[in-house]
Formats: structure tokens, C-alpha cells, sequence
């Protein structure tokens, strides 16, 4: 037998013998016992129940202001500066939620969906005036801010000392909610000033409003 009888024999005999060599090497079964996998998952679970309960609160802000925007879109009050504003603002806190959740998913923590939140039953706003309404919302927002803080104060408390947390909801939502905070300030501070005849110290609310309501709407008259 020549060189290359020799060879050819080799390769053959390997290459039968290949799929049994790998089979042994590489064998799993699916009904293997995967408790063998180092445990990533590491928020303490105070922590993530309170972060669940900071989605809840998110929501209840954003259907408050749907109900909002929803009260301003009615062809009775119709102020469509008042109700953008207001639905802008739902999107808004609708993101700040949808943000918590990625955030538990990607730490591995959102595992029941019996930990989802419910839509509010009931929403309870003050809707007497554009004013009432603005006062109304910034309340929300430092009820918001407090849950926030009170958040990062928990899980800054666990024995896990989670650091990434604490440092990504102060980056990610304490800034933002001081800045809404300072911007209804403002809008509340305008719309005081528009409904007031300093000459007469006489209230003209609807005046004020539908110029106010205009200027939402980014239109100047």
C-alpha cells in the first residue's frame, strides 16, 4: 500500500469516526439540570419591589394626564394648547415606566407578569381652570419626585449596596422631573400674572386662559 493508499485510509476512518468523537464531547440533553449556571441576578428584592411600585406610580401620573388633556379636548372647553400639553405630558410618564420595565428586564428581574401594575380604578383631578390644572400637575410631579427619591433611598439601603441603580434612576429621571417641576413653576407664574387687570384687580380667567392656551400652542397674539 502507497503514501497516499495510507493517507486516504486515515482520513476516511476519521472522518467516519468524527460525529461519534463529537457526540461524547459535546453531549447535552435538554433535560439537564441547568442550576449549574452561576447566578447573575443579584438586585435584593426590596429594591425591585419597590421599583414595580415606582411603575405604578408612573402610570397613575400618565392616566391622570390623559384624563387632562382629555378634559381640555372637549368641544365645550376646547383648549387645544391646554389638552397637547397634557397628553404630552402622559406620553411622557408612559416612557418613564416603559424605562423601569427594560430596566428590570435587563437586570433579569421581570419574571412574573403578576408584577405588572393595573390601570388605576379611579382618577381624581382638579379641573376646575387651566390654572387649577397646572397646580394640579406640578403637585404630581414632586409626588413623583418624592417616590423617586424614596426609591433610590431603598435600594441605596440593601445589603447588595446596587450602585448601578441608584446612579442610573438619579441621572435618568431626577433631573428631568426638577426640570418639569421648574417649567409648570413657570407656566403657573404666567398664567397668574394673565389673569390679573392690575388696573381693576379684576379676574378675567377665559381671557387669560385662551391667550395662555395660544402660547402653548406656540401661536403669538
Amino acid at each position: 500500500m502507497n503514501s497516499m493508499n495510507v493517507i486516504g485510509t486515515f482520513l476516511t476512518l476519521f472522518l467516519v469516526s468524527l460525529p461519534h468523537v463529537l457526540s461524547e464531547s459535546f453531549h447535552c440533553k435538554f433535560g439537564d439540570d441547568i442550576s449549574v449556571i452561576p447566578k447573575w441576578t443579584d438586585m435584593d428584592q426590596m429594591c425591585v419591589k419597590s421599583v414595580v411600585r415606582q411603575i405604578q406610580t408612573e402610570m397613575d401620573a400618565s392616566i391622570t394626564y390623559l384624563v387632562m388633556g382629555a378634559h381640555f379636548s372637549q368641544d365645550n372647553v376646547n383648549l387645544p394648547g391646554f389638552a397637547k400639553f397634557f397628553f404630552e405630558s402622559a406620553s411622557e410618564e408612559r416612557e418613564h415606566a416603559i424605562k423601569l420595565i427594560k430596566y428590570l428586564s435587563m437586570r433579569g428581574e421581570l419574571t412574573l407578569v403578576a408584577d405588572l401594575p393595573r390601570f388605576p380604578t379611579s382618577t381624581k383631578t382638579n379641573l376646575v381652570s387651566g390654572l387649577a390644572a397646572l397646580q394640579g400637575a406640578l403637585q404630581l410631579e414632586v409626588k413623583v419626585t418624592n417616590a423617586i427619591k424614596n426609591l433610590i433611598s431603598i435600594c441605596e439601603k440593601t445589603t447588595q449596596n446596587d450602585y448601578h441603580i441608584t446612579d442610573w434612576l438619579t441621572t435618568e429621571y431626577l433631573e428631568e422631573q426638577y426640570k418639569s417641576q421648574r417649567d409648570l413653576a413657570g407656566k403657573i407664574s404666567t398664567l397668574k400674572k394673565l389673569n390679573i387687570n392690575r388696573s381693576s384687580n379684576y379676574t378675567h380667567t377665559n381671557v387669560a386662559e385662551f391667550i395662555f392656551d395660544k402660547k402653548l400652542m406656540g401661536i403669538d397674539i
